[in-house]
């Protein structure tokens, strides 16, 4: 393989190949639960770099593990542990290419921090409006690799909606340019969505075309306590009747979720949390195009509607952005609250909105009655039908053991009885390494197979994010 590193350092530069000294940051995921061991990391500064290293690595039969701001939870873009993988990480690939004002489009490199672009948006008049808790750190090649969702999806949609086009670097080295910002392109197959989400499986996404929306002139966000998830459901369809397409947000959160913030984040003030008959609480957000006199009147509208239902039983509505940024802060802290409570199981999966409140009853039930003692971490995008369905051990119990003793059995009882739902056991994290198996038990043989002909057909030499997705 020293030939190969000798012909990686002259393309991209010897100190953008990294093969000695701490590579942790690349080597092993977010969530820390695998570490792999890399051949090379190795750093393009542009896309004919990508193709030439793409290129290099087909000749010899090297695999590759595309990586962005490695902070994905299904363990999609670390390299296995035998140290034959080249690792691809496009941080150096940040740049916004160019701004279309009249047509409301931005592209922009593979390596953009999602909040860079964010700011970068908001600095020329525009919304980007993907937001998750990990934007400070997520590159948009890496959201797009996943078809991140996050906490605007009812609004906006996945990331796959945001996009208008690609540039993408095949298996073999060639380099399709697709970034042409158009609305309409019936031209065929659409190579874009077949892309997006495929976890850099069947391309290296290098730069993309993504859709800008006008800042709106208010946002107005809401926390109130609801008396139960179908309460929950029925706000909901409150919200969409009163704020139309103003609704940008809709949270549900359990209580044993919000109890965890209060405990691990005392500085957190949670709303309601110390309130025995507050079991669930919603956070709204309106955003509106007009003024924030207009938003308040219909804010003020919905929740007068929704207490006069019995939908809500109290509210607080952020009085300035300070205050709402304070709410929105405790829901994105549940994640890390968990992690201080200790190991615990998670789970992203979607059902039909009006069935959550059956399949949270009936799963919750079984889950207790199977493990006495387990405790439900509650929490996620109601507004869209993507919970986070969370299982901490009992609280005198030892979280690692009962991490390496009941994650099988756990997964398996919820993956199932999402099935029955009608639901999926992955929203909005992907499939990466950790769900492979999930996924041949779950999707049907019929997709399965088209899956595995694609994989096959685009890179037939299986050089990119090998055993990641689906295993030919």
């Amino acid at each position: 393989m020293t030939a190969l590193i000798e012909q990686l350092r002259a393309i991209v530069g010897a100190g953008n190949v990294l093969t000695e000294g701490d590579l942790t940051a690349w080597e092993q995921d977010w969530r820390k639960r695998e570490r792999g061991k890399a051949l090379a990391v190795v750093r393009p500064a542009d896309t004919q770099q990508v193709a030439e290293v793409v290129k290099a690595c087909a000749a010899v039969g090297t695999s590759i593990v595309p990586q962005g701001g490695n902070t994905g939870l299904a363990v999609g873009s670390t390299p296995d542990g035998s140290g034959t993988q080249v690792v691809l990480s496009l941080q150096r690939m940040n740049a916004i290419r160019a701004t279309d004002a009249a047509n409301l489009t931005m592209t922009v490199e593979a390596g953009c921090i999602l909040q860079t672009l964010q700011e970068a948006a908001e600095k020329a008049g525009f919304l980007f409006p993907l937001s998750l808790a990990a934007e400070g750190s997520c590159t948009i090649g890496g959201n797009l690799a996943t078809n991140a969702g996050g906490t605007q999806v009812v609004r906006y949609g996945n990331t796959r909606d945001l996009c208008l086009g690609l540039e993408v670097v095949t298996p073999q080295g060639e380099i399709w340019e697709g970034t042409s910002g158009l609305r309409k392109d019936n031209t065929g197959y659409d190579l874009r969505d077949l892309m997006i989400g495929s976890e850099g499986t069947l391309g290296i996404i290098t730069a993309a075309t993504i859709k800008l929306y006008p800042l709106p002139a208010a946002r107005l966000t809401a926390w109130a306590a609801v008396p139960s998830l179908e309460h929950a459901v029925t706000l909901l369809g409150l919200a969409h009747k009163h704020l139309g397409s103003g609704l940008t947000g809709f949270e549900v959160m359990g209580k044993f979720a919000l109890s965890l913030v209060a405990k691990h984040t005392p500085q957190l003030r949670v709303p309601f949390v110390d309130d025995a008959a507050v079991p669930w609480c919603v956070l709204l957000e309106n955003s509106d195009s007009e003024s924030e006199e207009h938003a308040r009147a219909r804010f003020e509208a919905l929740l007068e509607t929704a207490f006069e239902d019995g939908c809500v039983t109290d509210a607080v509505v952020a009085e300035n952005l300070t205050q709402a940024h304070q709410l929105w802060h405790i829901r994105e802290n549940i994640p890390l609250a968990q992690a201080e409570e200790g190991l615990n199981i998670k789970h992203d999966i979607s059902i039909a909105v009006s069935r959550i409140p059956a399949f949270v009853a009936s799963t919750d039930a079984m889950l207790k009655r199977e493990i006495p003692g387990v405790r439900l971490v509650n929490f996620g995008h109601l507004g869209d039908g993507n919970l986070h369905y969370n299982v901490q051990a009992p609280v005198d119990g030892d979280p690692k053991a009962f991490l390496n003793e009941q994650e099988g059995r756990v997964n398996t009882l919820v993956y199932d009885a999402v099935a029955e739902f009608g639901g999926s056991f992955s929203a909005e994290h992907g499939i990466g390494g950790l769900k492979v198996d999930k996924l041949e038990k779950h999707k049907s043989p019929v997709a399965l197979g088209m899956m595995r002909a694609i994989k096959r057909a685009i890179d037939p030499q299986n050089t990119l994010n090998p055993g990641r997705v689906i295993r030919v």
